[in-house]
């Protein structure tokens, strides 16, 4: 078995309120398989761009080139994919006004609403243990030159 394997199966149907004999959240609940929703789902929204996108749109409409000057580094190509992306996903809902040039609109829908909340918590958890962070990965650093030497 290669190492970093699971000796444990995993399945992606019932992964709901999967969770193990103490009362915790099952870890092998999210299979690995490519066709697993749960994990498609999971891993658009860690996409960093798709992070940016719905922070941006949280309670105020934008047009993709406001997205493009707020979002640091997104290329043209990249942002159009993720906006495509969320839209598809039911998250951003994408107006286009019969003007000379069209102008085009994006917004949270009412789901897109719901997962920005839970993006909110996840970066206060992540504002309250920065300093923590970056310290451990100083000892982390130190560690490992101390080893090479």
């Amino acid at each position: 078995m290669e190492e970093g394997t699971s000796k444990y199966p995993s399945h992606c149907a019932g992964t709901e309120g999967a969770h193990g004999g103490d009362g915790d959240p099952d870890p092998f609940q999210w299979d690995t398989r490519e066709d697993c929703e749960v994990r498609q789902i999971l891993d658009r929204f860690a996409d960093k761009w798709s992070l940016l996108v719905i922070a941006l749109l949280d309670r105020r409409v934008l047009r993709f080139t406001e997205l493009k000057r707020e979002i640091d580094g997104v290329s043209q190509r990249m942002l159009t994919v993720t906006l495509r992306q969320l839209e598809r996903d039911g998250l951003v809902k994408r107006t286009v006004h019969p003007v000379v040039p069209p102008r085009v609109e994006y917004e949270l829908t009412s789901l897109g609403g719901t997962l920005h909340t839970t993006i909110r918590s996840l970066v206060t958890w992540t504002e309250q243990h920065q300093n923590e962070i970056a310290a451990a990965r100083e000892a982390y650093d130190a560690r490992e030159a101390a080893g090479v030497a």
